[in-house]
């Protein structure tokens, strides 16, 4: 639900400006709601879900999730479309990272690769069949059913869930909760993104522009500084002493940064210049779908094979071609000659990169982090997509009514994919240079400390993940209902 949404609304975007009324930075907004909402709160889920029970938290995000979507389908105006948008954010970060840190807790390191690699290859096969199906949705419904799609899915989730995930915690954790820095980075992120997308319609020197810049530049500093001195921050410093953590959260920043720009411009281009209808242009990006179902597995067990490091060099550079090849689409131009090429050259790039680089990120971290270190990576990927969302647009000439004018709007578009084109690159240099492989002992000594699920126990009645649980029996002897045995 959360990463089919993340794209769903994109192809809806041109109808509901007209429907609602709305300019550039309306709709801009639309989509940096929900994005604001999670990359501000995503951390502070993958504490509660270490905190409070991952199972437990997701299922409140996905109820959340599921309440905002009603609101966002009845939203009578833009302003409270964007409203509805942030609080679908929220759910949206309580569920993703309770997702992932369920993985990393349930699976052996060695099995992990491919449990990851199905993950991210089902999110992004949600993330790219969300335009074909929001665009067959538009046009043979409303712009509003895009949002009412997520309700049946949510009582799906609810039920699978409920009856077959096990509760997991960290048992580690003190129940603290650092509302002081969810506060402080939420601020920091709105008050950038608002003087970014202020920029289009009141000019750089605006004090419209300059004093959210400034707020949003001081709440970040404020941030940092508050989570060296917090006890127990929502964001440990000490997470980043790991430089393969590093490395994948700036190869992050780099990739879905450019990654964020692709999918807002090129549907409104499809729609806008080549006059495609809403369908079209949706079904347009179906090959990235097939690409990712068909490789990301396959792309996390190589991995995990022979290291990440070519994976997360060469991916993000054929990414970045991709997004050259898509730069050059204008009107007139055919699919099969001139979107199809560019839209496989992307499929393949992502396919080969998704993967590696989430299960990068994890594995470079304590098990007992699971939560956290999917929160900050996810986190990095969503404000990164948040500010070039807000930034490129502005940057690339497109604001106001631009989108309504398909000759200016093409122009900006041209420039927008080629800074996203750009930023991409950059995230395969940062790959090359700084990710590396694990040597052999390193690989064996953390296969070591992780035991087999065999001789895992669930203990208590939350039935906490642990090691060793003296008394109890193993959860393999205990069947489909671990939890309620236990």
């Amino acid at each position: 639900m959360a990463f089919l949404d993340s794209t769903v609304v994109n192809v809806a975007l041109p109808e509901i400006g007209r429907s609602l009324d709305s300019s550039m930075s309306g709709l801009q907004w639309v989509l940096n709601g929900y994005l604001l909402a999670t990359a501000s709160l995503i951390l502070l889920g993958g504490s509660l879900s270490d905190i409070v029970g991952r199972r437990r938290v997701f299922l409140a995000g996905v109820l959340v999730f599921a309440a905002a979507s009603m609101a966002c389908g009845i939203a009578p105006s833009a302003g409270l479309l964007v409203v509805a948008r942030v609080v679908q954010g929220i759910g949206g970060a309580l569920l993703t990272p309770g997702s992932l840190a369920i993985l990393e807790a349930s699976f052996r390191r060695e099995d992990r690769g491919k449990a990851i690699g199905a993950w991210s290859g089902l999110t992004g096969v949600a993330s790219a069949v969300g335009p074909f199906l929001g665009g067959w949705l538009v046009d043979a419904a409303s712009w509003r059913w895009v949002f009412f799609i997520n309700l049946p899915f949510a009582l799906l989730v609810v039920a699978v869930t409920v009856r077959h995930v096990p509760e997991t915690r960290n048992p580690e954790a003190d129940g603290h909760v650092d509302i002081l820095g969810a506060a402080l980075i939420a601020t920091s992120l709105a008050s950038l993104s608002w003087g970014l997308i202020a920029a289009g319609d009141d000019g750089w020197a605006s004090p419209s522009v300059l004093v959210p810049l400034a707020v949003g530049v001081l709440a970040l500093a404020a941030f940092v500084a508050a989570e060296r001195r917090e006890s127990h921050p929502m964001l440990p410093p000490s997470i980043f002493r790991s430089a393969q953590f590093r490395a994948a959260n700036l190869v992050t920043v780099a990739m879905y940064g450019g990654l964020g720009i692709v999918f807002f411009l090129l549907i409104m281009q499809l729609q806008q210049v080549l006059g495609y209808s809403a369908l079209e242009a949706g079904a347009a990006s179906l090959p990235i779908t097939v690409l990712m179902l068909a490789l990301s597995s396959w792309s996390g067990q190589l991995a995990t094979r022979i290291g990440p490091r070519l994976q997360l060099s060469v991916g993000p550079l054929v990414l970045a071609l991709g997004l050259v090849v898509l730069a050059t689409v204008d009107a007139g131009d055919a699919y099969l000659t001139g979107v199809l090429p560019g839209v496989v050259v992307v499929g393949l790039g992502l396919a080969f990169t998704v993967a590696p680089l989430t299960t990068t990120a994890l594995g470079a971290v304590d098990d007992h982090h699971a939560g956290i270190a999917s929160g900050v990576n996810t986190t990095v990927a969503r404000a990164s997509q948040l500010a070039t969302v807000a930034a490129v647009p502005v940057l690339a000439g497109i604001t106001g009514d631009t989108y309504l004018d398909p000759a200016a709007f093409s122009d900006g578009y041209r420039t927008g994919m080629l800074i996203g084109a750009g930023l991409v690159a950059v995230g395969g240099l940062l790959g090359l240079a700084l990710v590396r492989n694990p040597t052999d002992e390193e690989a064996a000594e953390r296969a070591d400390r992780h035991l087999a699920p065999v001789d895992r126990f669930r203990c208590g009645v939350e039935a906490v993940l642990l090691d060793r649980c003296p008394g109890r029996v193993p959860v393999s002897t205990l069947g489909s209902d671990a939890t309620d045995a236990a």
